[in-house]
């Protein structure tokens, strides 16, 4: 990497935020001594719906394809049955990781929508530009997938830093958006340091099953250190309650009760500042609901999705 590198940070800035993200990284993969309950029983689940790459299927209905956009072939998961009607789902994953983690949710929306998993540009098995993209970079390189996959529009659902992305998009891109369900959305205002966030990501980690450590182990090294640092560091830049006030489709916040990350009041926050949001609770859960909590946020999205209504509480 030269002295200034392509994402604009000097090498200096790189390797010093790296050892705090290695601090994180080791928090959130680490042993973790504390595993409640839900999160053993998720574990196991989790583990028993996929196949040993991870990249399970449901049943056929979803198969792994590669789509080109521009220069870069896009890995996704889409529908196997092409000819299937009905609403769809596009999943938003999270910083550095690609769309593995989410398949148990995607899993379940399969049976009802027609999904769809993209990994973003420099994440998971798709191709890596030569630098970083900020938010609105990652939003664009969605709105160009987009009609590649043969999509106008869809229900975005995202997790995590997926939220900041979904939020940039929808100000930007209004006509592409039919519905949002953003999931433990990143970052207050008043957190938005590395100290803070890897307090919080070491606060989570009791949560996140060993299985989960595994698939994030294996996604950071596909994105590689300098690329997860960058991103993230774009992740803390991004001033997500700007966008809020100018999405137009409706919206639906979901947060895990015990969320470290996504505070109540950040959550609320964010259900205030948008025009059509509402907000729902997920009880005696954490952060990385699509993972841990599949069924509970697959229900509350399909009752958003179909009604446009959802529980306050569940």
């Amino acid at each position: 990497m030269t002295e200034n590198s392509p994402s604009g940070f000097t090498r200096r800035q790189v390797v010093t935020v790296g050892c705090t993200m290695a601090c994180g990284a080791a928090a959130l993969l680490g042993p973790n001594r504390i595993l409640h309950t839900r999160t053993a029983m998720a574990d196991a689940t989790a583990e028993a719906s996929m196949t040993t790459d991870g990249m399970t299927t449901d049943g056929d209905l979803l198969r792994s394809t590669f789509i080109k956009v521009g220069a870069l072939p896009i890995h996704t998961l889409a529908p196997a049955d092409a000819t299937r009607q009905g609403p769809i789902v596009v999943l938003v994953h999270g910083l550095a990781l690609s769309g593995r983690y989410m398949m148990p949710t995607a899993q379940l929306l399969a049976r009802t929508y027609r999904v769809y998993v993209p990994d973003f540009p420099g994440f998971g098995d798709s191709g890596k530009p030569d630098h970083a993209l900020d938010v609105p970079g990652l939003a664009d390189a969605l709105a160009a997938w987009m009609p590649e996959a043969g999509l106008e529009r869809a229900v975005l659902l995202g997790n995590s830093f997926g939220c900041q992305i979904i939020a940039d998009f929808a100000a930007r891109y209004p006509e592409r958006v039919d519905a949002a369900v953003l999931q433990g959305p990143t970052t207050p205002p008043d957190e938005r340091t590395w100290l803070r966030q890897f307090i919080r990501w070491r606060q989570n980690s009791p949560y996140n099953p060993p299985s989960m450590a595994r698939i994030a182990r294996n996604d950071y090294r596909k994105c590689g250190l300098v690329r997860a640092l960058v991103t993230f560091q774009y992740s803390l830049e991004d001033r997500i309650e700007d966008k809020l006030p100018r999405i137009r489709a409706p919206v639906l916040v979901v947060r895990g009760e015990k969320d470290p990350i996504c505070s109540q009041a950040w959550a609320e926050e964010v259900t205030r500042r948008l025009p059509s949001g509402r907000l729902s609770i997920i009880l005696d859960v954490a952060h990385t609901l699509v993972y841990t909590s599949p069924e509970p946020l697959a229900r509350l999205s399909q009752s958003f999705i179909d009604t446009g209504e959802a529980p306050a509480r569940l």
